[in-house]
C-alpha cells in the first residue's frame, strides 16, 4: 500500500497547492473603486434577469432605476444612458435626487421618425430637468451599424444643436471617429469607444490600458482643440479568451486602475463601460457579453470593494474542499475495488488512477464556476449540467472498470441490439457517460468552427472526464478487433476541430489550445479499437 498511499498524498497536496496559486489575490497600486475618489462616469442600464431592451412592452419601474443610481452615486459622479425608452425617461428626475449628472443618450437608427419622436423627448427631458443633462449623445455606434450614412447622421446632429443649451455630441469606436473625422466638425466633444478585448487583435490585459492611451492620443490628434471623452472603455470579468487578451475578475480590476492612473496623470475624462452587469447582452454576444459590470447584476454589489483583496476565485476554500472530496473518492473507489481484483495492481494502473483523481480535483472548481457564469437559458443550463455531471463521474467510473480489469465499453455495447449489450450495469454507466461527454464535446467543437466568436472553451469540465476515458482506453484497451465506425467518426471529427481551433484562435490563446488537446485526447480514445473486457 506504499504506492497508492504515495500517489493519494501527493494528488491531495497537488490540489491543495494548485488552489492556492488560483486564488492569490493581485495587489494594486490603485483600488479600482475607491468611495474617496469618485468616478467621472459610468454607463448604465437599468435591465436585470430576463429584463431586455429588445421587449418594447417593458417598462422598468421607477423604484427599481433608483435603487440603483443610489448605488451609483457612492462611487461615480455621473452616469451615461443610451437611450429613453423602456421606462428610462425617469433617469434625470431620479439621478437629479441622488446628485448624479446624466449624459443623456438617444437611441436613433434608420427609422426616421422614431428618431424624430426620440429627440424631441429628449429635449423634454433637459428643459423639464435644468442642471441635470450634462450633455447628450445623439447616437451611440450608428455608422459601426451602418444605420446611418454620415451625411444623414450629420444632419441630425445639427438639427439638435440649437435646441438645446448643452454640449451635444455623438458616441463611435476609435476606428470610426479617425474614419469620418467630418462628424468632429458637428460636435462639442468627441465621445469615443475603446474597448481593447474587442479590438481585432487584442492586447493582454496588463498592456490594455497603455493601448488605450495610445489610440487615445491618435484621437486626439486627429481632432485639435476637441475635448476627447473616452466615451466607453472597460474589461470583462468573465467569458471566452481572445488571443492574449484573458477575462477574468483580477484582469478587470487590473485595467480599471490602471486606466483611472492614466487618466489622472493626462488629466482625461473616462466613462467606464459599464455600471451593473448585464445578463441579456450573453444571448446577443456569449457569456462575456454580460459581465462587463463593476457591480454584479444579481446581487447588485460592487466587485471590488476598496481594501478588499482581488481574486479571480473569492469562494476559492470551498472549490478547493470540493475537489479534495472527489480526489478522496476516486482513490476510494479504487481501493474498494481492488479488493476484488485477484492479481497485484501494477502501477502504471495506479499512476493513472493518480492523475485522474488529481485532473478532477484541481478542475471540478473551476468547472463549477465556468457552469455557474456560463450557462444561459434551459438550453444552456441542461447542456451545462450534463457536462459536470459526466465530468464527476467519469474518473470514479473509469477507476472502477481500471481496476476491474474492464476496458472503456463501445457505443455499440451501449446503445446496440440486444445480442451485442453489455449485462454489466457499472459498463453500462460508463458508456453512457463516454457518449454524453461525446455529444456535448461534438456540439462545442462544432460551435468553436462555425460560431467560435461567442462561444466559450470547455476545457476544465471536458478535461475531468477525457483524461480518465483515455488512461484507461490505453491501459486497458484491446489492440484487435474492428474499430468501431461510429467512434472513428467522431475521432476523425476532433482530431479536425482541434487543427481548426488552434489556428483560428492563435497560439496565445491557451483556452483554445488546452480544449484543442482534449479533443485530441477524446478522439485518440475513441479511435483505439476495443472490446468489452480484458484479461
Amino acid at each position: 500500500m506504499r504506492t497508492p498511499l504515495a500517489l493519494f498524498i501527493v494528488s491531495l497536496g497537488m490540489v491543495a497547492a494548485v488552489w492556492w496559486w488560483l486564488a492569490t489575490p493581485v495587489a494594486l497600486t490603485r483600488a479600482p473603486i475607491d468611495d474617496a475618489a469618485k468616478l467621472e462616469c459610468v454607463s448604465y442600464a437599468p435591465f436585470r434577469g430576463d429584463q431586455t431592451p429588445h421587449d418594447p412592452t417593458l417598462i422598468v419601474s421607477p423604484a427599481q432605476i433608483a435603487e440603483d443610481l443610489r448605488e451609483l452615486a457612492k462611487v461615480s459622479k455621473c452616469i451615461r444612458t443610451y437611450s429613453i425608452d423602456n421606462g428610462l425617461d425617469k433617469v434625470p428626475e431620479l439621478a437629479s435626487r441622488v446628485g448624479l449628472k446624466v449624459l443623456l443618450g438617444v437611441w436613433i437608427g434608420r427609422d426616421r421618425a422614431k428618431n424624430a419622436l426620440l429627440i424631441n423627448t429628449a429635449v423634454s427631458l433637459l428643459k423639464d430637468h435644468p442642471g441635470v443633462v450634462a450633455a447628450i449623445i445623439v447616437g451611440s455606434e450608428v455608422l459601426l451599424r451602418g444605420d446611418m450614412t454620415v451625411d444623414d447622421l450629420r444632419q441630425t446632429i445639427r438639427s439638435v444643436k440649437p435646441r438645446v443649451d448643452v454640449p451635444v455630441t455623438y458616441a463611435d469606436v476609435w476606428e470610426f471617429w479617425l474614419r469620418y473625422r467630418e462628424v468632429g466638425e458637428d460636435v462639442d466633444f468627441v465621445t469615443a469607444h475603446f474597448l481593447p478585448y474587442w479590438e481585432d487583435v487584442p492586447p493582454r490585459a496588463e498592456e490594455a490600458a497603455a493601448h488605450v492611451d495610445d489610440i487615445r492620443k491618435q484621437v486626439v490628434a486627429a481632432f485639435p482643440g476637441k475635448e476627447i471623452l473616452i466615451g466607453e472603455t472597460g474589461w470583462p470579468s468573465h467569458g471566452r479568451m481572445r488571443d492574449g487578451a484573458l477575462a477574468s475578475r483580477v484582469n478587470q480590476a487590473r485595467f480599471i486602475s490602471q486606466i483611472l492612473e492614466r487618466a489622472r496623470q493626462d488629466n482625461f475624462r473616462v466613462n467606464f463601460f459599464e455600471a451593473y452587469d448585464e445578463p441579456w447582452k450573453r444571448r446577443w454576444e456569449g457569456t462575456v457579453g454580460g459581465y462587463w459590470g463593476l457591480f454584479d447584476g444579481i446581487e447588485r454589489k460592487l466587485k471590488y470593494p476598496a481594501g478588499v483583496a482581488i481574486s479571480n476565485y473569492p469562494l476559492w476554500k470551498l472549490q478547493m474542499a470540493c475537489g479534495l472530496f472527489l480526489c478522496i473518492g476516486v482513490f476510494a473507489v479504487a481501493l474498494v475495488t481492488l479488493k476484488r481484483r485477484p492479481s497485484p495492481m501494477p502501477l502504471a494502473s495506479w499512476l493513472a488512477v493518480a492523475v485522474s483523481a488529481t485532473t478532477g480535483g484541481i478542475l471540478l472548481g473551476v468547472s463549477v464556476d465556468k457552469m455557474l457564469h456560463e450557462s444561459y437559458g434551459a438550453g444552456g443550463w441542461l447542456v451545462q449540467g450534463f457536462l459536470l455531471a459526466a465530468a464527476v463521474t467519469a474518473p470514479l467510473l473509469s477507476t472502477y472498470a481500471l481496476i476491474s480489469g474492464r476496458g472503456l465499453p463501445s457505443f455499440l455495447e451501449v446503445l446496440g441490439p440486444p445480442k451485442d449489450l453489455t449485462p454489466f450495469f457499472m459498463a453500462n454507466m460508463l458508456g453512457i457517460t463516454l457518449i454524453v461527454t461525446t455529444l456535448i464535446a461534438t456540439q462545442t467543437a462544432l460551435s468553436l468552427i462555425f460560431d467560435a466568436r461567442w462561444r466559450d472553451f470547455p476545457f476544465a469540465a471536458l478535461t475531468m472526464a477525457v483524461v480518465p476515458f483515455w488512461t484507461l482506453a490505453f491501459l486497458n484497451g484491446s489492440k484487435s478487433g474492428e474499430r468501431p465506425l461510429s467512434e472513428a467518426v467522431f475521432a476523425g471529427l476532433f482530431a479536425m476541430a482541434a487543427i481548426y481551433v488552434v489556428f483560428n484562435e492563435g497560439f496565445e490563446n491557451w483556452q483554445a489550445m488546452w480544449t484543442a488537446a482534449v479533443y485530441v485526447l477524446l478522439g485518440s480514445a475513441l479511435w483505439r479499437a476495443r472490446t468489452a473486457a480484458v484479461a
